[in-house]
């Protein structure tokens, strides 16, 4: 009787994980789910000031052009005169918004160049990245 005992008494003093393990596997689930991923161009951009300007969250393909002179599309290095085509394929379904983060020093012709090729690839939700500020 004592050995039944003695043996009943071990395994019962084990600590049971399972609730613990089921808790922290929620809240990695919960963690994952609210996380918000931050969108780079993959270059480094100064861009101008405007007093009116506004975060846009529905952003999904990021242009970016250097003060060289450079075209960026969500981190890939572009022809100027193939950004509009290359915009359009990262969108799916042709839907979308784009954002073109220009540098302070870069050309306001190139700007507008890109924007324009932009268009003509037949995406119309553009905007050009500013800097909350200025006057």
């Amino acid at each position: 009787m004592r050995r039944r005992r003695s043996q009943m008494q071990e395994e019962t003093t084990g600590v049971d994980l399972t609730p613990m393990l089921d808790v922290v596997f929620i809240m990695l689930i919960f963690f994952i789910v609210t996380t918000s991923f931050v969108r780079e161009s993959g270059v480094e951009i100064e861009r101008p000031e405007a007093s009116q300007a506004s975060e846009r969250p529905d952003t999904q393909v990021l242009v970016a052009i250097t003060p060289e002179g450079a075209v960026w599309v969500d981190g890939q290095a572009v022809d100027s005169d193939s950004v509009g085509e290359r915009v359009r394929a990262a969108l799916p379904d042709g839907e979308g918004s784009v954002v073109i983060q220009a540098d302070r020093a870069s050309q306001t012709g190139l700007l507008i160049q890109t924007l324009d090729r932009i268009r003509q690839a037949g995406v119309d939700n553009v905007a050009v990245a500013a800097s909350p500020g200025g006057e």
